[in-house]
């Protein structure tokens, strides 16, 4: 990107940018630094879950917001003449998606399964929907991935000076 102090559209690009750092390194902290925390602190492994569950599921809320915030202000430059911000919004959608999919089928499905494994008095890795909670886990844990490395390239695409 070309932020210039010159620039009339600098204090909306900074704004951009700085919502932006703020959202990933959120998604960073809560996914690489707090849930193995948790997981490291807590002696109970389904009360950590929960825990982790819980931040995932508000981090998973912010980032639709925050993407589709995101998404509206690079349509707002772009049709200012900031055309660089076209491909920024193909990473937006990316993002976008994989916090959906966390948000409306893989946090609400394994909530569900957990929930049930409790009511039968059991923790859900001990209960007959282990396998599936642990493959829900596993995909769950591949977008987040995949959402966290689009996040890293989009500060990167964000920050690059093109005058140089």
């Amino acid at each position: 990107m070309n932020i210039t102090g010159g620039s009339k559209h600098a204090i909306a690009q900074r704004l951009f940018i700085l919502v932006a750092g703020l959202w990933v390194g959120s998604i960073l902290t809560a996914g690489y630094l707090v849930a193995p925390t948790i997981f490291n602190t807590l002696t109970d492994r389904q009360v950590a879950g929960m825990v982790a569950g819980s931040i995932f599921k508000v981090e998973a809320l912010l980032s639709t917001i925050v993407s589709i915030a995101l998404m509206v202000l690079a349509n707002l430059l772009i049709n200012r003449g900031l055309s660089e911000y076209r491909s920024i919004r193909w990473l937006l959608l990316a993002m976008l998606l994989c916090s959906l999919v966390a948000s409306i089928i893989l946090i609400p499905w394994m909530n569900t399964l957990r929930d049930e494994a409790l009511i039968q008095g059991m923790p859900v890795m001990l209960s007959p929907s282990a396998s599936a909670f642990a493959t829900l886990h596993g995909v769950s844990s591949a977008v987040f991935l995949i959402q966290s490395a689009l996040g890293i390239y989009l500060l990167w695409r964000l920050t690059k000076n093109t005058q140089s």
